[in-house]
């Protein structure tokens, strides 16, 4: 019923949690396929999705492209985009299965939904941010790319599927879709805090800040990526500036 797909780039440390949390869902047939779409990485990346036996698309580098690329493959009805450091709880699959079994009956107009915003850490700090992405999304239905998101095929072609953007295809896609047509699941996604402990609390939230003022203003994604994430912003300038050296 459900093709899974992930775009991975680098994520040898996450990748393998995340796959083994959509095991007992594919073992009773909800999820069909998992997809996974790569943007060249140069870890172990490849040699893990390979040995789950998941589909690998390779494609260059930029989160949007990856999802479009993943999205291009799927055969099922429905499509779960889901970030590589996001697990997802163990209900998840019930609480999925209930939604698209109202949207599929007519219950509900044609719609998406995501999933509760949690955070792999322990302490105030993340129980913080949590509460105050439950109240973004509870008045905006604004959910992130790392809430996941569940959406029928049909919705998905209606809208013209991800762009091909390096940051920000979350919203814009979420913004597409409307906030009418949007519903938060009960359950849980539970992304890595590798981030927010490295960085501080404080500093990551003012940096994701910063760059969604940036998006509202119009910046370009390419030049919001380089602040959200500079390390791998300068590792692909490098790759382009030895890609243009060679004879």
């Amino acid at each position: 019923m459900i093709s899974v797909i992930i775009p991975t780039r680098n994520a040898e440390k996450d990748l393998a949690p995340t796959l083994a949390a959509l095991i007992p869902a594919a073992v009773d047939g909800f999820v069909r396929e998992v997809i996974v779409a790569d943007g060249s990485s140069t870890d172990r990346t490849l040699t893990i999705a390979e040995n789950a036996g998941v589909e690998v698309v390779e494609t260059a580098p930029g989160r949007g492209r990856q999802l479009r690329a993943g999205a291009s493959r799927a055969r099922f009805p429905w499509l779960l985009f889901l970030h590589a450091d996001t697990e997802l709880a163990p209900d998840w699959d019930t609480v999925a299965a209930k939604f698209i079994h109202k949207v599929d009956s007519g219950r509900i107009p044609l719609s998406a939904a995501a999933f509760r915003f949690r955070l792999l850490d322990d302490g105030w700090r993340p129980r913080l941010l949590e509460a105050a992405v439950a109240a973004r999304c509870s008045l905006f239905r604004l959910p992130y790319g790392d809430q996941g998101l569940l959406i029928p095929r049909a919705l998905y072609d209606e809208i013209g599927g991800f762009s091909e953007q390096p940051l920000m295809e979350d919203l814009e896609l979420v913004r597409r879709i409307g906030r009418h047509r949007l519903t938060m699941l009960r359950a849980d996604a539970i992304t890595s805090a590798v981030r927010y402990r490295n960085e501080g609390y404080a500093r990551r939230i003012l940096r994701n800040q910063r760059c969604l003022a940036m998006y509202a203003a119009g910046f370009a994604p390419e030049r919001i990526a380089r602040i959200y994430d500079p390390a791998p912003a300068l590792g692909t300038a490098l790759e382009t500036r030895e890609r243009l050296s060679q004879p």
